[in-house]
């Protein structure tokens, strides 16, 4: 399976798990600390089978870049959170930043 689909897998793994820790109000409710734990296991697994052919820093770079967005929206139309101007303009820095790695950087390319 190609690695980035893999990555995509595990991003959106790591993005429920996270909604579901948010949801388990401290590990106190069973059910979303469980699926929280399982999200997360799951994301990792999968992350560990794309660090076999992307490299270690633009797997991390692109995982950590889109979980942040991914996990900043749901935060603001779930959770109704705000993001103030500071956190939007960090955002879309990380986005820049994910998008030159997969555009310009060989390093990307396996």
């Amino acid at each position: 399976m190609n690695a980035y689909l893999l990555l995509a897998c595990a991003i959106v793994l790591e993005v429920i798990a996270t909604s579901l820790l948010k949801a388990s109000d401290g590990m106190s409710r069973p059910w979303p600390t469980l699926g929280s734990l399982l999200g997360y296991g799951l994301c990792f697994w999968l992350l560990s089978l794309v660090m076999k052919t992307v490299p270690t820093g633009i797997a991390y770079a692109i995982w950590s870049g889109v979980g942040i967005v991914l996990i900043s929206l749901i935060g603001l139309f779930v959770f109704k959170q705000k993001l103030d101007l500071a956190a939007m303009v960090g955002i879309g820095l990380i986005c820049a930043g994910v998008m030159v790695i997969n555009l310009f950087s060989r390093a990307s390319v396996h």
